[in-house]
């Protein structure tokens, strides 16, 4: 018999956030064949669930899986892993720890009121849309008009949103960008163009898997008390719409940050689920790597918090 936990994460309350399903695996046992682990998210039917094996007192291995296949890293799913891991009481609240994941090495950070951090993957910027033909198709799959938006630098240096082009502005264009995971950064003028997009699942499934992405993370930029709302589609992975993608957050802060719009060591609050009915507080920050030349060093931390929905024992 297996522990399971159904968790919501990136929420302090019931049925919001992103769910997620856990598996935690004896130490002594082995992950089950990827066939059953499939087959059990599947029956869970959340857009991931964590397989995660303790290692030793600090590292873990993790495996996450959709209810079509195996993807290299989810944010969400693991936050909720370690909710899970901290009411088992495999982990503890004021400690570090280690997840081993195909993304490559994670650490999490527990608070002492039990909120988890992550760290991403070294964020890359793998392409960036200019060809208005390649612009125009995305937008026309998501089911919205392309409405460009700018940003520009007033004389304080805080970069905001603009309406209309103003002398100096620059024109915001989709983005691949990856801290684990490569996602199509798809900016929209404002919160009632984000609420419209209705995409062609089918043909965003055959556009992600053509720009080698796992889907499209749109959103609109705030720029005050909350940073930017979002909304994120990976239908390529049987995932239509996501309430929080810790990943895909990860990516955003690089892409706001390459356009100037997040300073270093600033707390960035995301809100993203709300057309779902589900809101999620996605926060993360940006910090410089010692040593590294200028703008090109940085690391991300996602995080956020989580609430056990329901947990007991299956027999796989």
């Amino acid at each position: 018999m297996r522990k399971f936990y159904i968790v919501d994460a990136f929420t302090e309350t019931a049925f919001g956030g992103n769910t997620a399903g856990v598996v935690i695996i004896g130490k002594d046992e082995s992950f089950p064949a990827d066939e059953i682990m499939i087959k059990t998210a599947a029956e869970l039917k959340y857009s991931e669930t964590a397989f995660v094996k303790k290692l030793n007192e600090k590292e873990f291995k993790i495996r996450y899986f959709t209810p079509a296949a195996e993807v290299e890293l989810c944010g969400h799913a693991t936050i909720g892993t370690f909710v899970a891991l901290i009411d088992a009481g495999i982990c503890e609240k004021g400690a570090s720890y280690l997840a081993h994941t195909l993304s490559g090495d994670i650490g999490v950070d527990i608070s002492e009121n039990g909120n988890i951090t992550m760290d991403m993957a070294r964020p890359v910027l793998i392409d960036t849309m200019y060809e208005k033909e390649a612009i125009d198709e995305l937008y026309r799959i998501m089911g919205i008009n392309y409405e460009p938006c700018y940003v520009c630098g007033p004389d304080d240096g805080d970069s905001v949103l603009c309406d209309a082009k103003s002398e100096g502005a620059r024109e915001l264009v989709p983005a691949m960008v990856s801290t684990g995971l490569p996602d199509i950064m798809m900016p929209v003028r404002d919160r009632k163009a984000l609420e419209a997009i209705d995409p062609d699942m089918k043909a965003l499934s055959e556009l992600s898997a053509r720009y080698k992405v796992t889907g499209v993370h749109a959103f609109a930029v705030e720029n005050k008390e909350v940073k930017a709302y979002a909304r994120n589609f990976a239908p390529l992975y049987d995932i239509p719409e996501e309430a929080a993608t810790g990943t895909s957050t990860g990516a955003m802060t690089y892409y706001l940050f390459l356009q100037g719009l997040i300073k270093h060591g600033e707390e960035n609050v995301y809100i993203q689920g709300e057309k779902m009915g589900r809101p999620s507080k996605i926060v993360s920050r940006l910090y410089s790597i010692a040593g590294a030349r200028e703008g090109e060093g940085v690391s991300i931390k996602v995080g956020g918090s989580g609430y056990i929905l329901a947990k007991g024992e299956f027999d796989i």
